[in-house]
């Protein structure tokens, strides 16, 4: 298990940047998979991006050229930036930790950071 902790959101204008961090409370270099989802108000949760443990990324359609996940070892960190936001980034902003094991995975989530795009 793992305890993730977001941070980095709030209220930004149109073509604005942020960036969001989410730092982990252990190594995060046996965690498969390190990804950032989203969920606006009235709609499903999405993912976002994610990054593997060999530094392999995967962008939806929507934010690929705008965003850049990456993770920090190290620092047991991973990290979203987000360049030219746009209204519809508006949404809770939550990590995700996906482990593989002997039978099947475990996914753990962090409690979520408002991202605001608005003029």
């Amino acid at each position: 298990q793992v305890q993730l902790v977001e941070s980095g959101g709030g209220l930004v204008q149109p073509g604005g940047s942020l960036r969001l961090s989410c730092a982990a409370s252990r190594s995060i270099v046996s965690i498969n998979r390190m990804g950032w989802y989203r969920q606006a108000p009235g709609k499903q949760r999405e993912l976002v991006a994610s990054i593997t443990s060999s530094g392999s990324t995967n962008y939806a359609d929507s934010v690929k050229g705008r965003f850049t996940i990456s993770r920090d070892n190290a620092k047991n960190t991973v990290y979203l930036q987000m360049n030219s936001l746009k209204s519809e980034d508006t949404a809770v902003y939550y990590c995700n930790a996906r482990s593989t094991l002997p039978i099947g995975q475990r996914d753990d989530w962090g409690q979520g950071t408002q991202v605001t795009v608005s003029s």
